[in-house]
C-alpha cells in the first residue's frame, strides 16, 4: 500500500478545531470496505498513531477473514473490531458506541440496471437496520451518507444545487432506483429522530476522484485517467455536454467528519466541489495534465445515464455553518490520482 501520510496530514489540518471530539470515542462503521470507508479508517488510524487519540473502531463486514486479508496494510498497527454481518439483516452487539457512520451502499450502475430491487433493498433496509442498531447501542450521533442524486436531474441552467432545492427523481423510472432509495433512507433517519430522539445528520455526497478509486468502473473521470495513463485515446461515448464536479478524498473526509461532529441534527449538507466542468472539457484537462498525445474522441451517441445535465452542488451551507473549505483543485485531483496509480511525468 502506497503511503497516504501526506493526505492524512491535509485532513488533520482541515479538522484542527473539531478533531479533538474524536478522542477516546467508540465508532461503528458500515461500508468499511468501500472507497469512503477505507479513507475514514485510514484517518482514524492516523489519529491513533500520530495523535494518540485512542479511537475504537468496529466495522460491519460480511467476511472478517477476507477483510483482514484485503486490508492487511490498513490493519497493520491499527486494531479494528470486525463484526460479521450484513446490513440486510439485523445488526447485533452488546457494546455501546458514540458514533454510528452508515456508508454501506453499492452505487453500482450494473446493479441498478440489472438488479434494481436488490439495489433498493440494500439502501433502504440497510439503513433501517443500521438505524435500529444506532438506537440499541445508544449512539450519540448517526451520520448517514446519502447522495446528490436525491435532487433528481439538476436543470442545466441551475449552476449549483443547494439543499433547499425542491426537485426529485422520476419515481417511475427504474434508472432512479438508487436516487429514490437514498431519498427514502433520509426519510427513515427523520422518522427515527422523531420516534427515538436519535441525533442524526445527512451528508449528500457528489462525485469523487482520488487514490484507491477504481479506474475501471462506470465513472468517466477514472476511465479518462486510465486511458490517458495508458497512452490511449480518451473516448467519450456521448456528446460530452453533461457537467460534473469532483472532490478529492481529503476534502470529502474532512467534510464528513465536520458534519458528524458539528452538524445540526436533522439537517442535510452537500459535500462536493463547486468546480463544474463538462465531460468533454474534463477529458481534455486529463489529457493535458497527464501529457497525453493520444487525444480525445467524442462519439456523440445517445446517453443512457441517469443525469444528462449538471451534477454540481452548492457547498455554501457546510461552508457557512461548519467552516468547510475545499483545498484540492480538480487539476490536483487528477495529478494526485494518477501518481497514486503509478503515473510518472516523462522528463524530456
Amino acid at each position: 500500500m502506497k503511503s497516504l501520510l501526506d493526505d492524512m496530514k491535509l485532513i488533520d489540518k482541515n479538522l484542527e478545531s473539531e478533531k479533538s471530539e474524536l478522542q477516546n470515542k467508540r465508532i461503528f462503521l458500515t461500508g468499511g470496505t468501500g472507497f469512503i470507508g477505507k479513507w475514514l479508517l485510514h484517518f482514524f488510524k492516523y489519529l491513533n498513531k500520530h495523535c494518540e487519540y485512542n479511537i475504537s473502531v468496529s466495522v460491519l463486514t460480511r467476511d472478517a477473514k477476507k477483510f483482514r486479508t484485503s486490508q492487511s496494510d490498513l490493519l497493520e498497527g491499527f486494531e479494528v473490531s470486525l463484526i460479521e454481518g450484513d446490513v440486510l439483516t439485523p445488526i447485533t452487539s452488546d457494546e455501546e458506541f458514540d458514533y454510528v457512520i452508515h456508508g454501506a451502499t453499492d452505487a453500482s450502475a450494473y446493479l441498478t440496471e440489472n438488479f434494481p430491487l436488490k439495489m433498493f433493498e440494500t439502501v433502504v433496509i440497510g439503513t433501517k437496520n443500521t438505524l435500529d442498531f444506532a438506537v440499541s447501542c445508544r449512539a450519540k450521533k448517526f451520520l448517514h451518507m446519502s447522495s446528490g442524486a436525491v435532487y433528481g436531474n439538476q436543470p442545466y441552467d441551475l449552476e449549483k444545487v443547494a439543499e433547499d432545492y425542491i426537485g426529485a427523481p422520476i419515481p417511475t423510472d427504474v434508472k432512479a432506483t438508487y436516487a429514490e432509495a437514498k431519498r427514502a433512507s433520509e426519510m427513515l433517519c427523520a422518522i427515527y429522530a422523531k420516534t427515538y430522539n436519535l441525533n442524526f445528520s445527512v451528508a449528500r455526497i457528489f462525485a469523487i476522484l482520488g487514490p484507491m478509486l477504481s479506474l475501471d468502473i462506470h465513472f468517466a473521470a477514472g476511465n479518462f485517467l486510465r486511458d490517458a495513463m495508458g497512452k490511449r485515446k480518451i473516448i467519450i461515448k456521448g456528446n460530452g455536454l453533461p457537467i460534473r464536479s469532483y472532490i478529492y478524498p481529503t476534502d470529502l473526509v474532512a467534510g464528513l467528519l465536520k458534519i458528524l461532529l458539528k452538524g445540526t441534527s436533522g439537517k442535510a449538507y452537500n459535500v462536493g466541489s463547486e468546480e463544474g466542468i463538462s465531460i468533454k472539457h474534463l477529458a481534455s484537462l486529463v489529457s493535458r495534465v497527464l501529457n497525453s498525445s493520444a487525444g480525445v474522441e467524442i462519439l456523440g451517441r445517445e446517453d443512457s445515464g441517469w443525469s444528462l445535465g449538471r451534477y454540481v452542488p452548492s457547498t455554501k451551507l457546510i461552508e457557512d455553518e461548519l467552516g468547510f473549505t475545499r483545498n484540492v483543485t480538480l487539476e490536483e485531483c487528477i495529478l494526485k490520482t494518477a501518481v497514486w496509480n503509478g503515473w510518472k511525468r516523462e522528463v524530456i
